[in-house]
């Protein structure tokens, strides 16, 4: 059955329809802001998961923090003695192990100065653990290879030369000749290695430049099963952790968990920020209706003269806030597609994840939040209006 309320709102829309669509444009930025908004918080959170997983079956072994006396400062071990990396072998079992050399330097290339990450690893290591996109893997001392932020930013080639060290007038820099350059790994840097922006020597051409020889600064672990992580944790922890912490373990799990929760606060302060712009069209939307209400005194009070119940009045006004909601939450829903795949391109640079369910249910949540606005926003005038003593109402004028 034809409903006669209903098309009486559709008249009040169609007769004030610039002022409809100005209201319902704050509904359409609402609903464009906390969906692209959303949409990007959850892209992040998804690159960043997907990146972590690809090193999720390693585990990472660093010196753990030493305390002083009260009053003192904090201090941490030397590194990982060599002592300690047998007891991780044997800890380990049949997975692989990787002692790991690290300092920050100083570096010049050519009459350009860098700074940057100096790892020194066994060079059958290197292959395993990283990816050369450009030359080969360090063959033999003084060779190195650079990771792809070191070489975008120097436009290096293989052949170049590096000088490693801060300059000094009376003491000549070793040099290292670039065999090969690393692909980019980004946040997927999950064993501990930011390579890139680093530069890997073998670890005898490190020992003899920086010395530190038989002591690591870090120490992976390669599992060959990841089922097996929290095993091989706790076997290492009992075996080189046996009367105090002298190392602190780690894996990408609890990385993943830490920068998800972070994450995830983000993307809620974010559809905050975003939610904002809702408040000022559910104020736009009531300005609207209230003005509608003024406009149809007259209308309202002969319906109520000849019978018309109040919550038919009130049902009248609902349906026109409705309406201007589903306006708005169309257009903001069609418009949030294109927006936020642009804000994600434009801010990530990856939309490989753009169309999951994930991401693209902040748009239908969006527009139900933009619809439900709407009509909060058309509850008191439509009261108002259906409150109204139908002898005024006929007297106004």
């Amino acid at each position: 059955m034809k409903d006669i309320f209903f098309d009486l709102s559709v008249r009040s829309v169609r007769l004030n329809f610039l002022r409809s669509l100005l209201a319902s444009i704050g509904i359409v930025i609402g609903v464009v802001a906390i969906s692209s908004m959303g949409m990007l918080g959850t892209n992040m959170q998804l690159i960043v998961k997907d990146q972590l997983t690809t090193g999720i079956n390693t585990i990472a072994i660093t010196p753990d923090v030493v305390r002083a006396e009260p009053g003192a400062s904090v201090s941490s071990n030397t590194g990982i003695t060599d002592i300690q990396l047998r007891e991780i072998r044997d800890a380990a079992g049949i997975n692989e192990v990787i002692p790991i050399d690290r300092t920050n330097t100083q570096f010049s290339i050519g009459s350009n100065d860098g700074r940057g990450s100096i790892y020194g690893l066994d060079p059958a290591d290197i292959k395993n653990i990283m990816n050369v996109s450009e030359g080969s893997t360090i063959r033999g001392e003084g060779e190195a290879i650079v990771g792809a932020t070191i070489a975008n930013r120097f436009n290096l080639k293989i052949g170049t030369r590096i000088k490693i060290g801060e300059p000094n007038i009376s003491v000549t820099r070793p040099v290292v000749r670039v065999v090969g350059i690393l692909s980019s790994v980004g946040l997927s840097s999950s064993n501990g290695i930011n390579s890139d922006n680093a530069i890997i020597v073998s670890d005898t051409w490190y020992s003899n430049q920086f010395g530190g020889e038989n002591v690591y600064d870090q120490v992976n672990v390669n599992l060959k099963d990841v089922s097996t992580l929290t095993e091989v944790e706790n076997a290492i922890d009992k075996k080189v952790n046996r009367n105090k912490e002298v190392v602190r373990i780690s894996d990408s799990s609890s990385r993943i968990t830490s920068v998800s929760s972070t994450l995830s606060s983000l993307t809620t302060f974010i559809l905050a920020i975003g939610s904002i712009s809702l408040l000022v069209a559910a104020t736009s939307i009531f300005n609207v209706m209230m003005m509608s209400v003024s406009e149809r005194v007259q209308e309202i009070g002969i319906l109520l003269s000849i019978g018309t119940e109040k919550g038919e009045i009130r049902r009248m006004f609902l349906y026109e806030a409705f309406i201007l909601g589903i306006i708005g939450a169309v257009i903001g829903g069609i418009m949030s597609v294109i927006i936020g795949y642009s804000v994600v391109s434009a801010m990530i640079g990856n939309t490989s994840y753009f169309f999951l369910p994930e991401s693209l249910v902040y748009i239908p949540a969006g527009m139900l939040i933009g619809m439900i606005v709407c009509i909060v926003s058309g509850l008191y005038p439509a009261w108002r209006a259906s409150n109204m003593d139908p002898i005024d109402a006929l007297r106004n004028e």
